[in-house]
Parts: C-alpha cells; structure tokens; sequence
C-alpha cells in the first residue's frame, strides 16, 4: 500500500510538471491562489480589489421577512428575507418622513431610483448585490462600480469644493491610522437606500469607514446624518468579502435600456 501511494506522488508530480512545462495551469487542486499584500508601498492598507458585500440590505436594510413581488411574476421580484444592516435596526425617522417612507414601500416597483436605472448614490452603490472594484492610488481611490455604469472618485488630497450637488456625490477621504475615513456629501435626493422606500434629502452626510482586519475583508461603517428626514444620527455596518476566483473581474451592467418602458412607455401613442 506504501509503494502504491509513492507511485500516485509520483504521478501527480510529473503531471503537474508536464502541465508548467506545456504553459498550461495546473489542476484545481494544485492551485494556490496569490495572497495581496497587506500594505501599499507606502505603507497603507491594501484595499486594492474586487469586493462585495453578501446580505439583503439592497432589499431593505433592516430586519425584513420575505415579502411578494407583482403578482404576475410569481417568486420572481420578490425579496428574500434578511437581517438587517441599520445598528440596532432602527431609523429615527420624523414623523412626515415615516409617512413618505410608507408610501415610497407601497409603490416601490415604479418609484425605487434602482427600478429606473439611476445611479445608486452613497452607500447604497456598495451593498447592492454586485461585485465593484477599489483602486487606491496615494492622493486619490477610485471606486467603480457594476450598477448603472456607477463610479466616484474619492479625494485624499486638497480639492475646491462642487459646483452642484450630483448622484453618487462628493467624496473626500483620510486615513485614521489603519482606516480609510470618507465624508461624503452634496448628493441628489433621487436616491433610495434601498428598495424598501428608505430616502434621504439633499441634506444627507455620510462618514464611511473602511478597515481591512485581513486580506479578504472589509469592515464597512457607515454614520448617515440629515436633519430634514431623521431625528438623529444613525448607523449601519456590515463586512464585505473579496473575490478571490482567479479570474475574478468586475463586468458591465448598462441598465438603461431596460428602464426604457417604465420611465417612457406611457408616452408611447396609443392606436
């Protein structure tokens, strides 16, 4: 049986060297996938990549049961049940917003800004159900995102401030020690946290908060504030995970010609 299983070593190291010799990748099993780094040249956290988060947030940021989608869809549309992402799942809404907030849920397939394609605004861009990709260079990060074509540029050095407020906002960034601290301001009130009617005005501050305990994980914080919707400041915080396929690649999802009928049809000229 030992001379059986040196033989069977032995096979396998010659086929995985014939395979290096021929150019060709060996077996799956074989495969060890090259580590990031840690840090950048100089000296920060690494937070190059492809990352993603893995929840229902998108559907709804608190704690939510499963829910039916049109009735003509079927299980299609309908959201999955989750635990939410909101720091002790509750949003300090005023009064009149709570309202607007029932009423954005119960028309949410034609008023959710993601059912018409518009870009997803911070922080919604990063916990929707796509992979986006973070490219840090030492005065500025880019994220680019799937969703819509959807990117920001984060500042790490000194900028003028916007001329106009915009959809995925104004990001400006530093480090705090080991984490990256992002404010994000002068966004559109178009945006929905998610697709369970959660809104904000044109008022809303975002603090971001990245931090990086290993190679393949984020800690995301996020502190909203705005004093035209919410009582007070609130929280949400979730982990996102690298993709760590070797052919891990961030794609396309150019949206727009999908919305088309629902943002337009009812202009169309009835016969």
């Amino acid at each position: 049986m030992h001379a059986r299983a040196q033989q069977c070593l032995r096979g396998a190291v010659v086929a995985v060297m014939l395979l290096a010799w021929l150019g060709l990748p060996p077996p799956m099993g074989a495969q060890r996938r090259r580590e990031p780094s840690m840090r950048t040249p100089d000296g920060k956290p690494n937070l190059n990549g492809i990352w993603q988060a893995l929840n229902t947030a998108n559907w709804d940021i608190q704690d939510h049961l499963a829910q039916p989608g049109p009735p003509q869809f079927g299980a299609l549309f309908s959201m999955p049940a989750g635990q939410g992402i909101v720091v002790g799942n509750e949003i300090p809404y005023k009064a009149s917003a709570l309202a607007r907030k029932q009423a954005n849920f119960a028309n949410r397939f034609t008023l959710d800004p993601e059912a018409k394609c518009y870009m997803p605004g911070i922080p919604r861009a990063t916990y929707m159900p796509f992979p986006f990709q973070i490219v840090q260079g030492t005065s500025k990060i880019m994220m680019v995102y799937e969703f819509a074509g959807a990117n920001r540029i984060i500042h790490l050095d000194s900028v003028p401030p916007p001329p106009a407020n915009s959809w995925m906002g104004h990001s400006t960034g530093r480090w705090d020690g080991d984490t990256l601290v992002v404010d994000v301001t002068s966004q559109v009130d178009q945006t929905w946290f998610d697709r369970a009617g959660n809104f904000h005005s044109d008022l809303l501050h975002v603090v971001e908060r990245f931090s990086l305990p290993d190679r393949d994980h984020l800690q995301y914080d996020i502190a909203v504030e705005d004093p035209e919707v919410f009582t007070r400041p609130w929280r949400m915080a979730m982990p996102l995970y690298r993709r760590v396929e070797p052919n891990a690649v961030r794609l396309e999802f150019k949206c727009v010609e999908f919305s088309e009928e629902l943002l337009y049809g009812h202009l169309r000229k009835k016969p």
